[in-house]
């Protein structure tokens, strides 16, 4: 449910946007004071906020300065000024919709719920997925660096997970010692890459359900290694 702060010192105009904004599903909270409604806008995690411009304490034009300048959460400015002047101060000062007084209070929850979706899809849309890996019941989280078997976590050291996350994301991919332990490692092979050799036995005996004959990384003799899909 989105919960929306009303910042408005004329009661009988709060109760009315309350009343019709919970009757359209939302969960509503009122400050009268200007000074009290910012502390709880800038404290507390509200997912609209209307504000009114004459209030005490504080008016709104510098409520939504120092709103805008913590949040990107949206805010309708609310007044009985009809001067373009006064709309476009507002507007320049982050906020997202400006409406007179009288208003009808439908239009009100109109503007609320298009400022609210508008704002929940952008803010899906500059959301990152993880980027998952899953293979056969095996599902590495590169992101997060976690890896589970069959819905079960398993833990991994960093060269661990960096070598079976590099394997799984280049399948059927034969792939020498020398260029595991350069790619992992970050290092020319000198001769003794028995590192790789050991880091693949920790990684089987996590994650294959056995290690003699393994699901997951195949063994390619005189070669090296590969991860079956």
């Amino acid at each position: 449910m989105s919960k929306v702060l009303i910042i408005e010192d004329e009661v009988a105009i709060a109760d009315l946007e309350k009343d019709y904004l919970e009757l359209s599903g939302f969960e509503v909270d009122i400050e009268n004071n200007g000074t009290v409604g910012l502390t709880r806008a800038l404290t507390e995690e509200f997912d609209m906020f209307i504000l009114d411009l004459m209030l005490p304490g504080m008016d709104g034009f510098d409520i939504c300065k120092q709103i805008r300048e913590a949040k990107n959460t949206p805010i309708l400015m609310v007044s009985a000024k009809k001067d373009d002047i006064d709309k476009i101060r507002g507007l320049g000062l982050g906020a997202d919709d400006y409406i007179t007084k009288p208003f009808s209070p439908s239009e009100l929850v109109a503007r609320v719920k298009a400022h609210l979706a508008r704002y929940e899809r952008l803010i899906g849309s500059n959301i990152v997925e993880n980027d998952i890996v899953e293979i056969r019941g095996l599902k590495i989280d590169k992101t997060a660096r976690r890896v589970w078997v069959n819905g079960e976590e398993r833990q991994f050291t960093t060269k661990e997970f960096d070598l079976l996350a590099f394997l799984a994301q280049n399948p059927n991919h034969v792939f020498t010692k020398e260029e595991l332990f350069s790619k992992i490692w970050d290092l020319e092979s000198v001769g003794d890459i028995a590192t790789v050799t050991v880091h693949i036995k920790k990684i089987r005996e996590k994650i294959e359900y056995n290690t003699a004959k393994p699901q997951y990384i195949e063994t390619i003799w005189g070669v090296g290694y590969r991860f079956k899909v």
